[in-house]
Protein backbone atom coordinates (compact mmCIF):
# COMPACT_ATOMS: atom_id res chain seq x y z
CA UNK A 1 0.00 0.00 0.00
CA UNK A 2 1.15 3.66 -0.81
CA UNK A 3 2.02 5.53 2.56
CA UNK A 4 -0.99 8.22 1.41
CA UNK A 5 -3.23 5.56 1.92
CA UNK A 6 -2.13 4.80 5.77
CA UNK A 7 -1.97 8.26 6.31
CA UNK A 8 -5.52 9.05 4.99
CA UNK A 9 -6.89 5.70 6.90
CA UNK A 10 -5.10 7.28 10.39
CA UNK A 11 -7.08 10.43 9.44
CA UNK A 12 -10.23 8.87 8.86
CA UNK A 13 -10.08 6.75 11.84
CA UNK A 14 -9.07 9.91 13.74
CA UNK A 15 -12.59 11.82 12.29
CA UNK A 16 -14.33 8.20 13.49
CA UNK A 17 -13.25 8.69 16.86
CA UNK A 18 -14.03 12.34 17.30
CA UNK A 19 -17.97 11.54 15.82
CA UNK A 20 -18.19 8.43 17.74
CA UNK A 21 -19.37 7.84 21.37
CA UNK A 22 -16.67 5.86 23.36
CA UNK A 23 -13.91 5.38 25.34
CA UNK A 24 -10.50 5.90 23.61
CA UNK A 25 -10.18 2.81 21.46
CA UNK A 26 -10.65 3.79 17.39
CA UNK A 27 -7.84 6.64 18.17
CA UNK A 28 -5.28 4.09 18.67
CA UNK A 29 -5.95 2.45 15.67
CA UNK A 30 -5.83 5.79 13.90
CA UNK A 31 -2.38 6.55 15.19
CA UNK A 32 -1.12 2.72 13.70
CA UNK A 33 -2.35 3.62 10.60
CA UNK A 34 -0.37 6.81 11.01
CA UNK A 35 3.22 5.72 12.03
CA UNK A 36 2.87 2.59 9.49
CA UNK A 37 2.30 5.29 7.14
CA UNK A 38 5.16 7.35 7.81
CA UNK A 39 7.06 3.98 8.08
CA UNK A 40 6.10 3.14 4.64
CA UNK A 41 7.07 6.64 3.77
CA UNK A 42 10.53 5.84 4.83
CA UNK A 43 10.19 2.28 2.80
CA UNK A 44 11.04 1.10 6.32
CA UNK A 45 7.63 -1.20 6.60
CA UNK A 46 7.93 -4.04 4.21
CA UNK A 47 5.50 -5.76 1.98
CA UNK A 48 2.07 -5.13 2.72
CA UNK A 49 1.02 -8.22 4.16
CA UNK A 50 3.78 -6.75 7.01
CA UNK A 51 2.67 -3.53 6.98
CA UNK A 52 -1.13 -5.38 7.94
CA UNK A 53 0.95 -7.03 10.57
CA UNK A 54 2.79 -4.06 11.89
CA UNK A 55 -0.60 -1.55 12.20
CA UNK A 56 -2.17 -4.21 14.26
CA UNK A 57 0.72 -4.80 16.27
CA UNK A 58 1.45 -1.01 17.17
CA UNK A 59 -2.44 -0.14 17.26
CA UNK A 60 -2.68 -2.81 20.10
CA UNK A 61 -0.18 -1.58 21.79
CA UNK A 62 -0.65 1.74 21.79
CA UNK A 63 -4.22 1.06 23.06
CA UNK A 64 -2.58 -0.98 25.88
CA UNK A 65 -0.13 1.56 27.02
CA UNK A 66 -1.78 4.91 26.56
CA UNK A 67 -5.98 4.33 27.14
CA UNK A 68 -5.94 3.99 30.49
CA UNK A 69 -4.05 6.92 31.29
CA UNK A 70 -5.64 9.14 28.30
CA UNK A 71 -9.49 8.19 30.24
CA UNK A 72 -8.11 9.69 33.44
CA UNK A 73 -6.51 12.35 32.22
CA UNK A 74 -9.94 13.14 30.39
CA UNK A 75 -12.19 12.55 33.18
CA UNK A 76 -10.78 15.21 35.62
CA UNK A 77 -10.61 15.18 39.27
CA UNK A 78 -13.45 13.13 41.19
CA UNK A 79 -16.32 15.71 42.37
CA UNK A 80 -16.09 16.86 46.16
CA UNK A 81 -18.16 14.97 47.98
CA UNK A 82 -20.80 16.54 50.84
CA UNK A 83 -18.84 14.81 53.67
CA UNK A 84 -16.58 17.25 52.85
CA UNK A 85 -18.54 20.16 54.13
CA UNK A 86 -18.43 19.18 57.51
CA UNK A 87 -16.77 21.74 59.58
CA UNK A 88 -17.55 24.47 56.62
CA UNK A 89 -18.74 27.69 58.68
CA UNK A 90 -22.19 28.62 57.61
CA UNK A 91 -24.58 31.88 58.87
CA UNK A 92 -28.22 31.22 59.10
CA UNK A 93 -30.19 33.30 56.45
CA UNK A 94 -32.74 33.77 59.68
CA UNK A 95 -32.98 33.07 63.26
CA UNK A 96 -33.18 29.22 63.89
CA UNK A 97 -34.36 28.23 67.46
CA UNK A 98 -33.05 24.57 68.75
CA UNK A 99 -33.75 21.38 67.35
CA UNK A 100 -35.75 23.79 64.54
CA UNK A 101 -34.79 24.27 60.25
CA UNK A 102 -34.28 27.26 58.63
CA UNK A 103 -31.98 28.72 55.28
CA UNK A 104 -28.56 28.95 55.82
CA UNK A 105 -25.90 30.32 53.68
CA UNK A 106 -22.30 28.47 53.27
CA UNK A 107 -19.95 28.98 49.71
CA UNK A 108 -22.55 30.55 48.57
CA UNK A 109 -25.46 28.70 48.44
CA UNK A 110 -28.95 28.52 50.54
CA UNK A 111 -29.20 25.59 52.45
CA UNK A 112 -31.85 23.80 54.49
CA UNK A 113 -30.29 23.70 58.34
CA UNK A 114 -31.53 22.19 60.72
CA UNK A 115 -29.89 23.71 64.67
CA UNK A 116 -29.14 20.53 66.54
CA UNK A 117 -27.09 22.94 68.87
CA UNK A 118 -28.35 23.73 72.72
CA UNK A 119 -28.66 27.37 72.21
CA UNK A 120 -30.86 29.06 69.10
CA UNK A 121 -29.03 30.91 65.82
CA UNK A 122 -29.47 34.41 65.12
CA UNK A 123 -29.39 35.71 61.54
CA UNK A 124 -25.78 35.86 60.63
CA UNK A 125 -24.27 34.21 63.33
CA UNK A 126 -21.21 31.82 62.71
CA UNK A 127 -22.40 28.15 63.24
CA UNK A 128 -20.19 24.75 62.14
CA UNK A 129 -21.71 21.76 59.48
CA UNK A 130 -21.66 18.51 62.33
CA UNK A 131 -23.14 16.38 59.53
CA UNK A 132 -24.49 16.27 56.28
CA UNK A 133 -27.83 14.77 54.73
CA UNK A 134 -28.80 15.11 51.49
CA UNK A 135 -29.28 18.59 51.52
CA UNK A 136 -30.05 19.07 54.78
CA UNK A 137 -26.93 20.67 57.05
CA UNK A 138 -26.82 20.13 60.50
CA UNK A 139 -25.11 22.89 62.92
CA UNK A 140 -24.17 24.09 65.90
CA UNK A 141 -23.53 27.44 66.96
CA UNK A 142 -19.39 28.29 66.43
CA UNK A 143 -17.60 28.20 69.82
CA UNK A 144 -15.48 31.49 70.30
Amino acid sequence: MDWWLWILLGLLLFIAELTTPGGFYILFFGIGAVIVGILVGFKAAGPPWFQFILFSAVSVFCLWLFREKLVQLTRGRPSESVDSLVGEVALPLEDISVNSVGKAEMRGTSWNTRNIGDQPLARGQRCRVERVEGLMIFVRAESN
